[in-house]
């Protein structure tokens, strides 16, 4: 078996495929950690069902984005490159979200344990994680 052949069988590829996103998805994890107030694992781990509403959403988020990343783009460079393109919006998404409600702080509340806040937020990541995979698979 060639080197070429190696590396282009399906399951080398999907194999690839799956560590570099992992390690996107935990790449992810800490930006959003750094852009929030409060700290994710840490609530999460007292049962704060907002945070982990939140968190979740980003979670499926980010995978989703991948998800149509890999799945549009032939070369391994074109997915990573796309789909680390989706995730920035993503974030921008979530700072527009946070700008757009100015009558309260989404990361206070969120903090607070607010589910209703924490549920937008995931309904919010979910959602827009299909508008951005779908613009970003042409």
């Amino acid at each position: 078996m060639s080197l070429l052949a190696f590396w282009t069988h399906p399951l080398v590829e999907s194999a690839g495929y799956f560590s570099v996103v992992i390690l996107c998805l935990i790449i992810a994890m800490v930006l959003f950690e750094i852009v929030t107030k409060y700290k994710n694992w840490e609530e999460i781990k007292k049962g704060n069902v907002a945070v982990a509403l939140a968190t979740g959403g980003k979670i499926f988020g980010v995978a989703n984005i991948f998800r149509f990343s890999i799945e549009k783009h032939s070369s391994f460079l074109e997915m990573l490159g796309w789909g680390t393109f989706g995730f920035a919006l993503l974030i921008i998404a979530y700072w527009l979200f946070e700008f757009l409600t100015p009558s309260f702080n989404v990361d206070k509340e969120i903090e607070k344990d607010n589910r209703s806040v924490g549920f937008i937020s995931f309904i919010l990541s979910v959602g827009l994680s299909f508008v951005i995979g779908a613009s970003i698979s042409n």
